[in-house]
C-alpha cells in the first residue's frame, strides 16, 4: 500500500471511531443544543392535565391548552425517593425517545434549599444529595437538566457559598457523566450582578455544564433576560443558556413581590433559540404556586385560579 493510501485509511478509521462515539453519547454531544433537532416533551402526568381532567367548559379548555404545552418536571426528594426519582426519570426519558423529544427536569432538592424566601424550604444533607442526583444521572441519558434554582443567586446571601458550589460542581459532574445536558440556574436579571454570578458559575465547573438557566420561576421579560445571559456568558463564553419564559408575559409585578405576584400573564411558547440562546422553555410551570401568599397555596401546588388567571392575562381562551 502506498504512503498517501495508507494515510487515507487512517483517517477514514479516525472518522469511524468519532462517528461511534457520536452515535454512543447520542444527544449528549457537549456542543450541540439539544433543543435543535429535538421539541420539549409534554409530560401526560403533568398537574395541569390533571387539573384539566377534572374540570369543564371553558376552564377545561384552557387547562388543557396548558397542559399541552411542553413543560419541564420538577423532581423533588421530599415526593421522589431515590427509588421513585429513577422511576420517574426512567419513564420520562423512555417516552422522549419514543416521541423523539427530549426530556426536561429540574432537579431541586439541594441542602437548605430555598434558604432566603422559605416557601419551598427543605431539601436533602450532603451525603443525601449526591446520591440522589446519582440516582437520577443513572436513569436520565439523554435528558435535559436544570440544576438547583435559587441555589446560587441566593449562596451570598445565605452565606453558602463555598458549600453549594462544592456540592454543584459534583452533581454536574455526576449528570455529565451520564449524558445529561445540564444548566445550572443563574437567577434572572434583577438578582445577582452578572460577573459575580458567572464567578459563582465558574466555581461550579463550566466543563461539566452545557450552559445556564435564567427567570426559573421568574416573571422578567425576555429583554431583560437576554440582556442579563448576554452578560453572564461574556464572563463565561463557553456557556449557552436557556430562558424561563413559561409566566412573564407582562413582565413582573411589585417591586419585591415574587411569590405569585398578581395580574402576570404566561409567556411566548417554547422555541428553540439562536447564538447562545438554546432555548426558550416552560421550566416552572405555569398554575404551580410559588408559595402560600397572594392567594396561592403552598408551593409546588397546582393552583387553578393561578392557571387560569395566567392564561387569561395572555389573551387565552378555548377558542383561540
Amino acid at each position: 500500500m502506498s504512503r498517501k493510501l495508507a494515510g487515507s485509511a487512517v483517517v477514514v478509521a479516525v472518522l469511524a471511531v468519532l462517528v461511534m462515539v457520536v452515535v454512543l453519547r447520542g444527544s449528549s454531544a457537549p456542543d450541540a443544543n439539544p433543543f435543535a433537532r429535538a421539541r420539549p416533551l409534554v409530560d401526560p402526568q403533568s398537574a395541569a392535565a390533571a387539573a384539566a381532567a377534572s374540570a369543564d367548559g371553558a376552564d377545561q379548555a384552557v387547562l388543557a391548552r396548558i397542559a399541552d404545552v411542553p413543560t419541564a418536571v420538577w423532581l423533588v426528594p421530599e415526593a421522589l425517593d431515590r427509588a421513585q426519582v429513577a422511576d420517574r426519570v426512567t419513564t420520562l426519558a423512555q417516552r422522549a425517545r419514543a416521541e423523539r423529544r427530549v426530556a426536561v427536569v429540574v432537579v431541586y432538592g439541594i441542602p437548605q434549599r430555598d434558604c432566603s424566601g422559605q416557601e419551598s424550604a427543605g431539601g436533602l444533607d450532603a451525603d443525601g444529595y449526591q446520591a440522589w442526583v446519582q440516582a437520577i444521572a443513572e436513569a436520565g441519558e439523554g435528558v435535559v437538566a436544570v440544576l438547583e434554582p435559587d441555589a446560587l443567586a441566593t449562596a451570598d446571601e445565605c452565606g453558602l457559598a463555598d458549600q453549594r458550589t462544592a456540592l454543584l460542581r459534583e452533581a454536574a459532574k455526576t449528570l455529565d457523566e451520564h449524558g445529561i445536558w445540564t444548566y445550572v440556574d443563574a437567577g434572572h436579571s434583577h438578582w445577582v450582578e452578572p460577573r459575580r454570578m458567572a464567578q459563582l458559575i465558574e466555581a461550579v465547573g463550566a466543563e461539566h455544564l452545557r450552559g445556564f438557566a435564567t427567570n426559573v420561576a421568574g416573571y422578567e421579560t425576555d429583554a431583560d433576560e437576554l440582556a442579563y445571559a448576554r452578560a453572564v456568558r461574556a464572563e463565561v463564553p463557553s456557556l449557552h443558556y436557556v430562558i424561563d419564559s413559561g409566566r412573564n408575559g407582562v413582565g413582573p409585578g411589585a417591586p419585591g413581590d415574587f411569590c405569585n405576584p398578581p395580574g402576570r400573564a404566561l409567556g411566548r411558547q417554547p422555541a428553540t433559540g439562536t447564538g447562545g440562546l438554546d432555548a426558550r422553555l416552560w421550566i416552572k410551570p405555569p398554575g404551580e404556586s410559588d408559595g402560600a401568599c397572594n392567594g396561592g397555596p403552598d408551593a409546588g401546588q397546582f393552583w387553578v385560579e393561578g392557571a387560569l388567571s395566567l392564561a387569561a392575562a395572555a389573551g387565552w381562551s378555548e377558542t383561540q
